[in-house]
């Protein structure tokens, strides 16, 4: 039954697939960097991100050079930074051990750091026509529901077997096709989010949650972990058109990269203006700037800030900080998206939200 579904999906796949621009050329470069976008994000809001990344760094020995600073402002809005970090490692070690380019392995790809089996799977099936399986969440969802598969997909034992089962039936023409038609499937027809478009599904006659009325059910997921909850004082510190900007520790959350300076906890505005004087400012005014929510993967911040004017930024909260104009900000310095709410008040643009202002009226 599983075998029966190969043809007509990578039929529907070369009828109905998206125009992205990573999928028009067999580039495994741009393969490799777009998946790794595509961890958690939407096609749409990658495809500002891809261009802009492979016009900057065209090449694994471009990303195997590149500034720290520039490569997460090349990243600034995507989160999950270690990701990109990652990636630089693995550039790192495709320049010395393969000559610059990627591994037409399977396993050797799967030895580069951040790269699982999965974004192995992706590069040597699309890339070099390798008949090996490239299991995501889309995949696992479609191919639960096709076999009617309670075995729960957060557990590695479960995506272990559907990789099995997916090697078992992969063909030995154009196993690239046949794994993007089980991702766009997912991502197009059994959907997440919503009801499963059965009517629209190449696999139909073969899905045995459509036979049996079970399509709702599937896939079996474990609900994850409750979030940390943190507290944080967000301080907007400036003094004219400067800026106070804070860079983060070199590990943790979010590391490495500049923040707008912020405390644990609610603070009120008194136990505000008391640190600001232990570091070395004098605060002209102070005030409120309301809550914000940030969810990461495993904490939620919850803020609160401030907006605070002081008479002159000369004094430093500590080592690490800069005070720098609001458009060097946007131009050099990478913040998370986390500070967006706090950053807007002073228009200063993180990310995409940039592009997209400077796209509808603004020289680019």
């Amino acid at each position: 039954m599983i075998e029966r579904i190969v043809q007509p999906l990578t039929e529907w796949y070369h009828a109905n697939r998206r125009i992205l621009p990573w999928r028009e050329e067999k580039n495994p470069y741009y393969i490799w960097i777009s998946e790794i976008m595509l961890q958690q994000t939407r096609v749409e809001a990658v495809k500002p991100y891809f261009q802009r990344f492979i016009q900057a760094l065209p090449d694994p020995e471009a990303l195997a050079s590149c500034p720290e600073d520039q490569l997460l402002k090349l990243w600034e809005g995507l989160g999950y930074y270690n990701r990109v970090r990652n990636m630089q490692k693995a550039a790192v070690k495709i320049v010395q051990e393969y000559g610059g380019k990627l591994p037409a392995d399977y396993e050797a790809l799967k030895s580069l750091p951040g790269i699982g089996s999965y974004t192995a799977g992706a590069v040597a099936s699309i890339a070099y026509g390798i008949s090996v399986p490239a299991v995501d969440g889309n995949v696992l969802r479609v191919f639960t529901r096709i076999t009617e598969d309670y075995g729960d997909i957060m557990k590695q034992s479960v995506k272990n077997r559907v990789e099995r089962e997916l090697l078992e039936i992969m063909p030995r023409e154009d196993p690239g096709a046949f794994n993007q038609a089980l991702m766009e499937l997912g991502a197009m027809v059994c959907v997440p989010n919503g009801p499963a478009r059965c009517g629209q599904c190449p696999a139909a006659e073969e899905c045995l949650a459509r036979k049996h009325g079970t399509v709702d059910e599937l896939p079996v997921k474990k609900k994850a972990k409750a979030r940390r909850i943190e507290k944080r004082t967000v301080l907007l510190i400036r003094d004219g058109e400067r800026v106070a900007l804070h860079r983060r520790p070199p590990s943790g959350l979010l590391a490495g990269m500049y923040e707008l300076p912020n405390l644990e906890g609610h603070l009120e505005k008194e136990e505000v203006l008391s640190r600001l004087v232990q570091y070395g400012l004098t605060p002209l005014r102070i005030l409120p700037l309301g809550a914000s929510r940030h969810i990461f993967s495993h904490v939620e911040w919850l803020m609160e800030g401030y907006d605070i004017r002081v008479a002159a930024l000369e004094g430093a909260p500590g080592e690490d900080v800069l005070f720098v104009d609001v458009e060097d900000a946007e131009e050099k310095y990478a913040v998370p998206a986390a500070f967006g709410a706090y950053a807007s008040k002073i228009n200063m643009r993180l990310g995409q939200e940039k592009y997209d202002q400077m796209g509808s009226g603004e020289e680019q």
